[in-house]
């Protein structure tokens, strides 16, 4: 088989693969489209998710189902105000042996899985929430001098409630640049709820099927990764992308007007690997191995949207960080 034969059946599985997950979740979750080939695309590009909406719209059961959808190992954390940093990592505990020695044990926590549902992840002190960092990033933990490796693949699924304010802290600017994308959770249409509540008030149950086999799951993920970045970028596509950032830079001599006038901060270079990942994962979801404009556009607002910081005159004019990326996207 020829290098360009073999490329080709490799996307043409990475497609399979992929639709075959969103297949599985659309049995369980009703709409959402977007968030969940967000969600799992994010996924294949080696990053971690945020999601944000209101209670009650299925964000803690989509990443229950995305977990199902690829027969992954999975743990939840409930995050509260009164969660130690030892419940998330886990932590030594003195035990006894048969003959009476005693000797401290590792006992791992809930991080030590494939995905990590850290739901409510505003709710839990700095502290705590400073307990992810070292995991995201370097996929590996440190307890008491110890340091622990994660066993890959490795994502943390992360949700959040935007309205409600009281006893939430909200994440640092330096976790939150750690998720590589950040979704918006829609509420439902009327025809949608209505799906909903046809499926959730009645007797059938529906039956997630792992899309991957239970003993090479890891193997499989790991190969969809690597194709994800053998995707060849222009250097036209590059020099755009390069460009965009300088915009969304208020302190840049290419920042625009309206960044200058609202922009605090922008995304720094992890945002801009952030959007040409996703860009990858789209492309190749459109049987492409190189990238294209559109697919950069369409990457930018779910990538750089958490990493752009606003100041109070963005806030007093209704001016989000969407606005201000699309409105560069369009130039």
């Amino acid at each position: 088989m020829t290098e360009q034969a073999a490329l080709k059946q490799a996307i043409e599985k990475f497609n399979s693969n992929f639709l075959g997950i969103e297949s599985q979740i659309s049995q369980v979750i009703v709409g959402m489209q977007d968030v969940v080939r967000g969600a799992v695309s994010a996924i294949f590009a080696g990053g971690h998710v945020l999601m944000e909406g209101v209670p009650g719209l299925g964000k803690t059961l989509l990443v229950k189902t995305i977990t199902q959808s690829f027969g992954l190992a999975f743990k939840r954390i409930q995050f509260t105000p009164d969660l130690m940093p030892s419940d998330v990592t886990g932590t030594q505990v003195l035990t006894e042996d048969e003959s009476g020695h005693r000797r401290f044990v590792f006992k791992p926590g809930p991080i030590f899985a494939n995905i990590v549902l850290a739901d409510e992840i505003n709710r839990a002190t700095p502290k705590t929430q400073a307990a992810l960092l070292e995991a995201m990033e370097e996929r590996q933990i440190t307890v008491l001098d110890e340091t622990y490796q994660l066993q890959e693949p490795f994502f943390v699924l992360a949700t959040q409630n935007p309205i409600e304010l009281e006893g939430t802290y909200p994440l640092p600017e330096a976790q939150l640049d750690r998720f590589l994308v950040k979704l918006q959770v829609p509420p439902p249409s009327g025809a949608q709820l209505k799906e909903i509540l046809t499926r959730t008030t009645g007797v059938r149950v529906a039956e997630i099927r792992p899309v991957f086999h239970p003993q090479r799951v890891s193997e499989e993920v790991a190969a969809m990764r690597r194709l994800v970045r053998q995707v060849v970028v222009p250097e036209p596509m590059m020099d755009m992308l390069v460009q965009v950032m300088e915009a969304l830079t208020p302190q840049g001599d290419r920042a625009t007007s309206t960044v200058r006038k609202y922009g605090r901060f922008g995304p720094g270079p992890r945002g801009a690997q952030a959007v040409l990942l996703l860009a990858k994962v789209k492309a190749l979801l459109d049987g492409r191995i190189n990238l294209s404009f559109d697919d950069l556009r369409t990457s930018l607002v779910p990538a750089l949207r958490h990493r752009m910081i606003l100041n109070f005159q963005a806030e007093a004019d209704q001016i989000t960080s969407d606005d201000l990326i699309a409105e560069v996207a369009r130039q």
